[in-house]
C-alpha cells in the first residue's frame, strides 16, 4: 500500500483547481540572478569543492552493479573514480591513481575485475582499495604498505541508488542529507526493486545549472516542445511541496482534462499527471505511472561552460511484473526514443545556443518569474550551501528555507 496515495490525490486536486483558474503555485517575487552564474571559473571552482565535496550524489542505480566485483568508473568534478560491488554486497568507491606514480588503474567505463592492477608497474589492489603486491618489492626500499592503499571516497547505497560524495575527506549519511519527509517518499518507491534498462550520457558545451534548469521548469513546456511534450503534458501549472533542499512537484497530463468539468470523486488520478522529486542539486527523478527517469546532472572537471548530463530509464523486470517481454521491450523502447527526441531535438539545442548568448561580455542580468518555483528553490539551495561552511550548518537551515517557502502565496 502507498502510504503517500491520499497526500498525492489532494495535490493532484490542488491542480485542478490550478487549471480551472488558469494559475499555479507561485513564489512571493521576482527575482533577479546573472550571467556569471553559468561562465565564472572561481564560481564553478567553488560549487565543485562546497556542492559536489560535500553533497550525497547520486552515481548510479544499484542495478548497474549486479554482481560481487563488477565495477563501474567515472569522471566527478573533483576526481576520477572507481566504484565495485564487494564481496559482502556493498559497494566501495576510490580515487582511480597508483599510489606509486599515479596511473589510471582502469579506464572501462565498467566491468568486472578481482584486481585492479596498474599498467605501469603492475601494483595490484583489491576492489575495496587494499593495496595487494608490490611488484619487484626486494628491490624498491622500505614502506608502509597500509598507508599506500587507493584513497576511499565516502559511499553508500540507498532507495536503490549509489550516492558518492566527491571529496575524500567527507562523510555520507544520505538519510540526513534527504531529511525525513523525502527519505519517506523515496523508500516507499522500492527502487530497490527496479532495474536500469536503459541509460545514456551526453557531454554537452552548457554549464551543468543550466542544464537543471530545464528539466525542473514547467514555464517552457509549449514553447519549446510543441510537437512532443507539448502535445501531452500542460505547461506553467505546478503544485510544489518544499521541503528545503529538495522538493517534490506534480505537473498535469492533458488527459486530465476531462475532471475540469467531470467530478473524480474518489478515483485515483495519479496516472494524469508526472510526480518529480528535485534531489541533491544535481539529480530530478520523474515518476512516471510505469517507470521513472533519472536525470542526473554534473559539471566539468575544469571548464564552466561544459556539463554532463545522464539519464536512466528506471523500470521492474517484466518476469517481475507478469507481462510479456516482447511487449515490455516495446513500451520501454518507446518510453526511451520519446525521451532521447525531447533531449537532442528540443531541448540541447537551445541550451547550447543559450550557454553562447551567456558568454557575450555584455549579456545583462536575467530574472526568475514568480512561476518558476522549482527553479527557485534550486537558486535558493544553491546560494545557501555556497556561503554555508559546512554541511552541518547548511543542513540547519534546511527546515527554516521550507518554512520560509510555505508563506509565499500558492493562490496565482
Amino acid at each position: 500500500m502507498d502510504p503517500f496515495a491520499n497526500d498525492r490525490e489532494d495535490r493532484i486536486r490542488r491542480l485542478l483547481e490550478h487549471l480551472r483558474h488558469g494559475t499555479t503555485d507561485r513564489v512571493g517575487e521576482v527575482a533577479p540572478f546573472e550571467p556569471r552564474d553559468y561562465r565564472d571559473p572561481d564560481l564553478a571552482a567553488l560549487e565543485r569543492d562546497r556542492i559536489f565535496g560535500q553533497v550525497p550524489t547520486i552515481v548510479a542505480h544499484g542495478s548497474e552493479l549486479p554482481e560481487p566485483h563488477d565495477f563501474i568508473t567515472l569522471q566527478m568534478p573533483r576526481n576520477r573514480v572507481i566504484i565495485s560491488r564487494q564481496k559482502d554486497g556493498s559497494v566501495r568507491a576510490v580515487v582511480n591513481a597508483c599510489r606509486h606514480r599515479g596511473a589510471m588503474l582502469e579506464n572501462k567505463d565498467s566491468g568486472r575485475c578481482r584486481l585492479f592492477s596498474c599498467p605501469y608497474h603492475r601494483w595490484s589492489y583489491e576492489t575495496d582499495g587494499t593495496l595487494r603486491a608490490v611488484t619487484r618489492d626486494t628491490t624498491f626500499g622500505d614502506i608502509d604498505r597500509s598507508q599506500l592503499n587507493l584513497v576511499a571516497l565516502p559511499v553508500e547505497e540507498r532507495h536503490g541508488f549509489i550516492w558518492l560524495i566527491d571529496n575524500a575527506n567527507a562523510s555520507i549519511d544520505v538519510a540526513a542529507w534527504l531529511g525525513p519527509r523525502m527519505d519517506a517518499i523515496l523508500a516507499s518507491y522500492h527502487l530497490d526493486e527496479y532495474v536500469v534498462s536503459q541509460t545514456a550520457a551526453f557531454e554537452e558545451p552548457v554549464n551543468w545549472k543550466l542544464m537543471q534548469d530545464a528539466f525542473i521548469d514547467g514555464y517552457h513546456v509549449q514553447y519549446a516542445h510543441p510537437n512532443t511534450a507539448g502535445k501531452h503534458v500542460h505547461t506553467n501549472v505546478q503544485v510544489v511541496e518544499d521541503f528545503g533542499n529538495s522538493c517534490r512537484f506534480v505537473s498535469p497530463r492533458k488527459t486530465i482534462d476531462r475532471y475540469l468539468e467531470e467530478d473524480p470523486g474518489d478515483k485515483s488520478l495519479a496516472k494524469h499527471v508526472i510526480e518529480a522529486h528535485f534531489l541533491s542539486l544535481s539529480s530530478t527523478l520523474l515518476k512516471q505511472p510505469d517507470h521513472f527517469q533519472l536525470l542526473s546532472f554534473r559539471p566539468d572537471a575544469a571548464d564552466p561552460a561544459r556539463g554532463r548530463m545522464e539519464i536512466r530509464l528506471i523500470t521492474r523486470r517484466p518476469e517481475d511484473l507478469g507481462v510479456d517481454r516482447a511487449a515490455w521491450e516495446r513500451n520501454r523502447d518507446k518510453n526511451w526514443q520519446i525521451l532521447i527526441d525531447v533531449l537532442l531535438d528540443e531541448d540541447f539545442p537551445i541550451l547550447r545556443d543559450s550557454q553562447q548568448a551567456l558568454l557575450s561580455a555584455d549579456a545583462a542580468g536575467m530574472l526568475l518569474g514568480r512561476n518558476e518555483f522549482v527553479n527557485h528553490v534550486f537558486r535558493r539551495e544553491l546560494r545557501r550551501i555556497l556561503a554555508s561552511d559546512s554541511l552541518e550548518e547548511y543542513l540547519a537551515g534546511c527546515e527554516q528555507s521550507a518554512q520560509q517557502s510555505a508563506r509565499y502565496s500558492l493562490t496565482g
